[in-house]
């Protein structure tokens, strides 16, 4: 064994160390282990740093600029959405619905991209349900994985076995040859994720979403504001035809404030925000804030039909609508004026819909009492308009909901978005591209198109998971040039080469998972594959079994942070430590090695 394969092995078993270990960020190591191997001359300081070159840095870096996209469009809220209505907010329903979605994903695009698209999805869930993201990514992360063992091109593994069985001139794996085994452990491991893994999965608040914040509905029974969002619309013979939302002075004469309109003519959809120079029309719906009982006179004065809200409705409201609070400072210049007086809606686009003076709320025509230093004042208008306010000398902004980090900036280029998304998905599954060309054309597109501005793009960009995959693939890279997984495959191969087939097949389910938590899945497949194949042939028997066997043990990566990217995705938005993999993953790759070796006889004969 030469110098290089023991430095090799020594460095890997002090990185394993240290990550499990959880002493220091895991950027941090995979930087330093970068830094050491340059050093060492084990690789070159070229090589060291190629990391951040690899096509599959860029896609992920891609990946998270579309996946961004559709957050800001609102696309991912609205999946989320769905997923919440049919799944509520119990956490057995959420997964059994989210891991077949992104096992299906997986098994037609890359899992790495599925991932890299759901996660705002999923963090939004976890906001709106009050889960911990902790509690979802990792198992959703896992059925990614599971996800590329559905198909031929679900995950590079399964093609690299495949064409080295042509290249042998051996009949060679079918489309969905992986099929029936793929879904027999995709249905297991979502038994085992929904069922057992919820007793080991950690209960952590994830860092991107910071502390709990508070949703709209406690807003309004801080303010005393009981069912306060309506829906009318407005009748033939109703006065308010022609008029603009100024001129006809609801809040006035009502204490009821319309903040969102719809005309007759416009897609269900669209809810514009109703300004004071709107003006109503015949069948608009109106969607205004106001107590139940000012609202219902309004309607019988006004000849408005109560149509009330629907779920939909109340969704597409919250994406597009939502409220603020602010405090009056003691130097404000806003203090002893009205809200009449300061026009206070014309000039910051933005309704008052309550009033606090200390813990109460002031239960009289509020628009026409004078302000005082220390008032706290309910907002309510677009999102947009709310994210424009900044603390400054008349008020500070002291709370904002939960909802609001929900909201898209750039709702309207939903479809748009959606249909760049199956364009890349297209291009991907067909080959038209390569999956590099095709999510940065996918990007690229999101940021020309309005989709996402370039600041949003840049900040969606998560460094460490980035920097972490781009300084492990170094690792892996010296484990190839210096021999030391050739050794490691040698050494553990002729131990198991007089052995039962079947037993043979699950030494190399062992190897080939153990290399693929350290090494890339594809690496570990590429050194793997013609040696299977040399054992296969050299016992005279069937390669395809044992073939399927390490593509299938290659995308067990459930182990170790660092075993793939679509775990290091989801380590910062899930908090999790290099330890919560080891007590999730194992047990689901020695299921995986159950299913695999209980159906492999039936499947593929040896």
């Amino acid at each position: 064994m030469s110098g290089e394969i023991l430095f090799v092995f020594g460095l890997l078993a002090i990185t394993i160390v240290v990550f499990i270990a959880d002493r220091f960020r895991m950027d941090l190591v995979a930087i330093t282990v970068m830094v050491v191997l340059a050093i060492s001359g084990i690789v070159t300081p070229t090589q060291a740093v190629s990391g951040f070159g690899e096509p599959v840095v860029i896609t992920i870096a891609a990946l998270f600029v579309v996946g961004e996209a559709l957050f800001r469009t609102g696309v991912a809220a609205a999946v989320g959405h769905w997923i919440l209505k049919v799944g509520g907010n119990s956490e057995t329903r959420l997964l059994l619905l989210l891991l077949p979605v992104i096992a299906l994903l997986s098994a037609f695009m890359s899992s790495t991209g599925a991932v890299a698209l759901l996660i705002p999805v999923v963090l939004s869930m976890a906001r709106q349900s009050d889960l911990r993201a902790s509690r979802v990514l990792m198992p959703m992360a896992f059925a990614a994985l599971i996800g590329g063992m559905l198909t031929l091109i679900g995950t590079p593994p399964n093609i690299i076995v495949t064409d080295a069985l042509a290249a042998a001139d051996i009949d060679t794996f079918s489309f969905f040859a992986f099929t029936p085994l793929g879904l027999a452990v995709l249905a297991v491991g979502t038994l085992y994720l929904v069922g057992v893994a919820r007793f080991l999965l950690p209960d952590r608040e994830s860092p991107e979403t910071g502390e709990p914040q508070d949703r709209m509905d406690s807003y309004f029974e801080r303010y005393r504001l009981q069912d306060p969002l309506h829906r009318l619309r407005v009748s033939v013979d109703s006065p308010l035809l022609g008029k603009t939302i100024l001129e006809s002075a609801l809040r006035t004469r009502y204490e009821v404030t319309v903040v969102g309109l719809r005309h007759a003519d416009q897609r269900r959809s669209v809810i514009q925000t109703a300004l004071v120079d709107t003006r109503i029309q015949i069948n608009d719906e109106l969607f205004v804030y106001g107590a139940p009982a000012a609202v219902a006179l309004l309607a019988q004065e006004q000849s408005l039909d109560n149509m009330g809200l629907s779920e939909s409705d109340r969704r597409r409201m919250n994406a597009w609508f939502g409220v603020s609070e602010i405090l009056l400072t003691p130097e404000s210049s806003l203090r002893n004026q009205t809200l009449k007086d300061l026009r206070f809606r014309e000039q910051y686009s933005l309704n008052v819909i309550g009033v606090r003076r200390g813990s109460e709320p002031v239960a009289t025509r509020y628009s026409d009492t004078p302000l005082h230093s220390g008032d706290s004042l309910l907002l309510a208008g677009s999102w947009a308009n709310l994210r424009k306010l900044s603390t400054g000398r008349d008020f500070v902004i002291t709370s904002r909901p939960a909802e609001m980090q929900d909201a898209p900036t750039h709702g309207e280029k939903a479809p748009l978005a959606i249909a760049i998304m199956i364009g890349m998905v297209v291009l991907m599954t067909t080959g038209a591209l390569s999956n590099l060309g095709a999510v940065l054309l996918a990007a690229l597109l999101m940021v020309v198109t309005g989709c996402l501005n370039l600041t949003e793009a840049y900040r969606s960009l998560n460094a460490q998971s980035l920097v972490l995959i781009a300084g492990m693939i170094p690792l892996a890279l010296a484990m190839e040039t210096s021999g030391a997984a050739a050794l490691l495959i040698e050494q553990t191969l002729t131990l198991f080469g007089e052995a039962n087939p079947l037993l043979i097949a699950a030494g190399l389910f062992v190897l080939t998972s153990v290399l693929s938590q350290f090494i890339s899945n594809t690496a570990t497949t590429v050194l793997m594959a013609p040696l299977t194949l040399g054992i296969a042939q050299g016992l005279g028997l069937s390669p395809l079994p044992f073939m399927m066997t390490i593509a299938i043990a290659a995308s067990t990566a459930f182990a170790t942070p660092i075993a793939s990217p679509v775990n290091t995705l989801v380590v910062n938005p899930g908090n999790y430590r290099f330890s919560d993999f080891l007590k999730v993953g194992i047990p689901l790759q020695l299921l995986a090695m159950a299913v695999t070796l209980t159906m492999l006889p039936f499947l593929f004969p040896f």
